[in-house]
């Protein structure tokens, strides 16, 4: 159980719990990595990738790169803190690295970890970067070879601590993270699925009793 802020009503931090957590403990373990002149690159701004998003930008100077197949997601990631915004449009690895000066970001975050971002990921990342994989769904196929030889590392993220949540409540008080919600009453939870499935909810659903 954690206290929230007097400045917070719960329908609107209650996905902090579950999906804010999750990532904010991998963006605050990618920050850790990150400096002033280093470049993230996150996959995926939809329910994690907007939160996790707004936590690098909080918590960290680097220049952030946000990758989605919506144009719409990408949009919203460029207001909330993303410094480029790319649509995943089958250009998208090369322009990440026309971004990045050729060389790849120092972090990739990876909420999606499936319909092939993993392979894409690894190719955006620069030598000795590190991917951190939030998202499942599919293998990471990467030739032992090539990660000896880049250095690269694969970091896994499941969902985070109380000391975690607590954090980022802090950083919901502040006005620092806001989720992006649509609410529905809790009888309309079909409706809710319905728009879920036909990619109408930008950042998490909310049913309310």
């Amino acid at each position: 159980m954690v206290r929230i802020d007097d400045s917070l009503e719960p329908s609107d931090v209650a996905a902090l719990a579950d999906a804010g957590l999750t990532a904010y403990h991998a963006a605050a373990k990618a920050a850790r990595r990150l400096g002033p002149r280093d470049r993230a690159v996150v996959i995926g701004a939809g329910g994690l990738g907007h939160i996790g998003i707004q936590v690098l930008k909080a918590l960290t100077s680097a220049e952030l790169i946000v990758v989605d197949r919506n144009a719409d997601a990408v949009e919203l990631a460029r207001t909330i803190g993303a410094d480029h915004g790319v649509v995943a449009d089958g250009n998208h690895v090369e322009q990440v690295l026309e971004l990045t000066g050729g060389h790849g970001a120092e972090v990739v975050v990876d909420f999606v970890g499936e319909g092939g971002a993993t392979a894409e990921g690894v190719r955006m990342l620069r030598q000795a970067g590190d991917y951190h994989v939030v998202g499942y769904g599919e293998n990471i196929d990467v030739p032992t070879i090539d990660i000896i030889s880049t250095e690269i590392s694969f970091v896994g993220n499941l969902v985070g601590s109380y000391n975690d949540l607590c954090d980022l409540m802090v950083l919901a008080a502040r006005g620092q993270v806001k989720l992006h919600t649509a609410k529905y009453a809790l009888d309309g939870f079909q409706t809710a699925i319905d728009d879920l499935d036909a990619g109408r909810v930008r950042g998490r659903a909310i049913l309310q009793p």
